[in-house]
């Protein structure tokens, strides 16, 4: 009876909640749902036939389990970050024996969504055993059904995309490029007016746009707190090609093209020649990335690529695990009081962790975007940086060690390696008061 009433109230919840979806998203959710009942139609007579065989492996892997251990999981890939990072992630700790079984084991994962990136999935499957989608998420759930099931479950990593072990910068990649891809790589890196050779630099500034044309049906209005304009890295751009860089702007949609005609610069994003393969490429070969944040920098990120993180908002979530990165925050405008929030103040009210547009508003908070002036600093410390050419002053390594001394680590942050633009620390030490 229990049993019943439970499966009553199963299906009464999953009504309300298609009902509220519709009521909320219009007609796009409704199309997007009657395809999906669409498909389930279809797929029926197929599904029945998968059935028994889906139930025979679940059997067959518990039966071997004694010794050899089979675990199946699904790819979040429908976004380049976690497409990219978490898998990396996974790979670095299964390969140091993190969350993994004790004894001989495989894995076989299945794409919850289409993949993003055509190379990223080509490269991913000689890496990973990944099987057909509807079959797997079958044999996924019968196995979850059967009591004792848990051990043959993939699961995530420690953090998904959060290197909180540290583990990159003691790991090397586990993708490469075949010599096929090279070659390729190479010919349209001419193609784009880079001569063999010569360094480039990967900038990727982050707007709303490729999310609401991916997933125009859902409102993505509470990520706008994290979106910059892109000609404020213009000054950034022209300062790097004076040292002898090409500078690539990334980006799968973008909002609007740089207001710049450069030889050295390159709006990769909006020239349309942007393709999935080499989307990856440039992000693997790049001598760093300039990023607020997003997506696309998870290519470098486990490229193991330095990466310049500029206005990244909040700053309680900066990448901190790696000696390769480099970073600044958006300033917290008060907006009631007229004055800038101290480092302190974000950090105690909560502000540090905010992941929400409206959290920002209720506070009253605005977040200043740095001037052109500001983020050329950072970039072209980055850039002496990696020349070795970098002089610190003994003030400066003050100002770092009071940064991290405020910063609220915790269980999304492993050790502290990564470190803040130091010019930005020198305009700003009020701000850490």
């Amino acid at each position: 009876m229990m049993h019943k009433a439970m499966n009553l109230r199963f299906i009464t919840v999953f009504i309300a909640r298609q009902r509220d979806h519709i009521r909320e998203d219009g007609w796009p959710a409704l199309r997007r749902k009657l395809i999906i009942l669409f498909q389930i139609i279809i797929r029926l007579p197929l599904l029945l036939l998968e059935l028994p065989f889906a139930f025979l492996i679940v059997l067959v892997v518990r039966l071997v389990r004694p010794f050899y251990v089979v675990r199946f999981g699904g790819l979040n890939s429908w976004r380049m970050g976690p497409f990219a990072a978490e898998i990396e992630l996974y790979l670095c700790e299964r390969d140091t024996g993190i969350n993994a079984p004790k004894t001989n084991f495989v894995d076989v994962w299945y794409h919850l969504n289409p993949p993003c990136n055509k190379q990223l999935d080509l490269m991913w499957r000689r890496v990973l055993n990944i099987g057909p989608q509807h079959f797997l998420n079958l044999i996924v759930r019968i196995n979850a059904f059967i009591p004792g099931g848990d051990i043959h479950r993939i699961g995530n990593n420690t953090q998904k995309d959060r290197d909180v072990r540290n583990l990159l910068d003691r790991t090397s990649p586990h993708l490469k490029f075949l010599l096929e891809e090279e070659r390729r790589g190479q010919a349209d890196l001419r193609a784009l007016g880079i001569p063999p050779d010569m360094p480039f630099v990967c900038l990727i500034v982050r707007d709303s746009s490729y999310l609401k044309k991916s997933m125009p049906w859902k409102s993505w209005n509470y990520h706008d707190y994290r979106d910059c304009d892109i000609q404020n890295y213009i000054l950034a751009a022209q300062e790097l090609a004076n040292r002898g860089y090409y500078v690539v702007r990334m980006g799968a949609v973008v909002k609007e093209a740089m207001n710049i005609v450069h030889p050295m610069i390159i709006d990769y994003a909006t020239n349309g020649v942007r393709n999935d393969f080499m989307d990856i490429y440039l992000g693997a070969k790049c001598s760093f990335c300039i990023s607020n944040g997003t997506g696309f920098d998870a290519v470098p990120y486990i490229f193991r690529r330095p990466i310049v993180y500029v206005d990244h908002v909040p700053l309680g979530l900066f990448n901190t695990f790696s000696s390769k990165f480099l970073a600044i925050t958006k300033k917290h405008w008060l907006r009631d009081e007229g004055r800038f929030m101290t480092f302190r103040e974000i950090v105690e009210s909560g502000a540090s962790h905010f992941c929400y547009s409206n959290q920002y508003e209720d506070m009253g908070i605005d977040l200043i975007e740095s001037i052109p002036e500001e983020i050329a600093a950072v970039v072209l410390e980055m850039e002496s940086r990696l020349k070795g050419t970098w002089q610190a002053a003994d003030e400066d390594e003050v100002l770092q060690r009071r940064f991290w001394e405020m910063f609220p680590k915790g269980e999304l942050h492993g050790e502290i390696r990564s470190r803040i633009g130091v010019e930005f620390l020198r305009q700003n030490k009020a701000w850490l008061e």
